[in-house]
């Protein structure tokens, strides 16, 4: 249950999990806002500070809803047409621009000049393999 304080004194209770996103963005009006206070449900501990929001809960709920679809098709392009009834390129073009959102996550960095050549020293790569990984880095 997603609680909001209306004013001081007065507690707003959200039940619908499925509302509480679109709730809170019609509470903020698409301004940004920042989480405060994180309550684990089953131990009763809770976390106060200053809590971004991941990604994807700063989608707007359409976007949600749209990524959602996506996720249980198993990206497949032609059951999300068929979902929404829309054709190819309005699945793409709604992809790209939810895509331009969103910050890449990075799950395997480029190694840095100092590993290669650490890597090289410890002769786990040839010269040429180091020059080669020097030279994709730019």
């Amino acid at each position: 249950m997603l609680k909001v304080d209306d004013e001081p004194g007065t507690t707003l209770d959200m039940t619908k999990q499925a509302m509480d996103w679109q709730e809170l963005t019609n509470l903020t009006r698409g301004q940004p806002f920042v989480v405060e206070r994180v309550r684990l449900a089953d131990s009763g501990i809770a976390i106060e500070g200053e809590f971004e929001l991941p990604q994807l809960a700063q989608l707007n709920a359409e976007d949600q809803i749209f990524i959602m679809a996506f996720v249980r098709s198993h990206g497949s392009i032609k059951e999300m047409e068929r979902i929404f009834g829309v054709s190819y390129p309005t699945i793409k073009s709604r992809l790209n621009r939810i895509t331009q959102l969103l910050d890449f996550v990075e799950t395997d960095p480029a190694p840095s000049q100092a590993d290669i050549i650490d890597r090289l020293r410890r002769g786990e790569i040839t010269a040429e393999q180091a020059v080669s990984k020097l030279e994709s880095r730019t």
